[in-house]
């Protein structure tokens, strides 16, 4: 292993962990990809780069450009460390209910933040989604990344996580499960997996709230309900997730999460975020409805340090009323 040149260097070919205590007594064996373990500490650290680094080379973005998106925080992080070594600006809509830890983060990093009310309806111009598109359009040198329905999202993880799971599992998977955000993980490793065997089975997990795991049901939209667990599902249907690569979806409860997230640090020892303890509890409850043997991979897309003030707080979790 050479010394890095730049932090960039370090992302991706992040580990695969057999979470063999949590699945055992089943026939099922489960697999997590450690994303957290990518510098800024996120699976969003790949597109941030990949992303950036393709609009430089097709010429649309330039120097002294302002980058403009919305986050629940991670993509938000991953931008800003991109940004800060290529000189670039970095303007962020996050819901106001974005924990704490990612807030100091984002603000310790120079992120530029516009904070929007997350009871707004979905129809609100000033909600989450359609107000993005605004302040980048109003904010001089913005370049609006949009990375909710910019395909090049997808076209990363096709790129990179994809073919990675395929080496370090020897091509050797039944399933494939991920949390759906902007649904650029999910379809882009999938879509690589599949052409290497159309035989993988693709499960979506999205949080109860959102409207992903309904439409795909039943193709129908329902109306969104606030829920606690960040980056995963959303109030629109967006660009980037592609329900056509999807077998199946699971649905997943903030209370289910969040138990399974502080269940993973007792059992395997690993301290990961929200949305790893809904992929954790996805492919566990997959694991037991198989009674034969198979491969399940997942994701944990981030870590445990930002969520020390909200899921690993006891007294947040009563007030929120996830435990008595």
């Amino acid at each position: 292993m050479r010394p890095f040149e730049t932090i960039l260097d370090g992302v991706g070919r992040t580990p695969l962990l057999h979470l063999g205590r949590l699945g055992s007594g089943f026939p099922a064996e489960i697999f997590a990809k450690l994303e957290f373990l990518n510098p800024m500490g996120s699976v969003k650290d790949r597109i941030a780069k990949y992303m950036i680094e393709k609009a430089e080379r097709e010429g649309r973005l330039k120097p002294g450009d302002t980058v403009v998106d919305n986050s629940s925080g991670n993509t938000a992080l991953g931008l800003a460390m991109v940004c800060a070594l290529k000189g670039y600006g970095v303007k962020m809509v996050v819901r106001d209910c974005l924990s704490p830890e990612k807030i100091k983060f984002l603000k310790a990093l120079g992120v530029e933040l516009v904070f929007v009310d997350h009871t707004l309806p979905p129809e609100s111009p000033d909600s989450y989604n359609n107000i993005t598109p605004r302040i980048a359009r109003e904010t001089p040198g913005g370049f609006y990344l949009d990375q909710h329905n910019n395909r090049d999202n997808n076209e990363c993880h096709y790129r990179t996580t994809g073919p990675e799971i395929w080496e370090q599992m020897e091509g050797r998977i039944d399933f494939f499960l991920a949390g759906v955000g902007t649904g650029g993980t999910l379809c882009g490793a999938a879509k690589f997996l599949k052409e290497k065997n159309p035989g993988i089975r693709v499960v979506g997990i999205d949080p109860e709230g959102s409207i992903f795991f309904d439409y795909f049901h039943t193709r129908r939209l329902v109306r969104p309900k606030p829920y606690l667990l960040e980056g995963l599902g959303d109030e629109f249907l967006i660009g980037c997730v592609d329900f056509g690569l999807m077998d199946d979806m699971i649905r997943v409860s903030d209370r289910e999460a969040f138990a399974m997230t502080r269940r993973l640090v007792r059992t395997e020892g690993v301290l990961a975020g929200g949305s790893s303890g809904a992929a954790a509890w996805a492919a566990l409850s997959l694991a037991e409805t198989l009674d034969r043997p198979a491969r399940i991979v997942t994701i944990f897309p981030d870590s445990a340090g930002r969520y020390l003030s909200t899921i690993f707080n006891d007294d947040w979790l009563r007030e929120k009323n996830i435990i008595p």
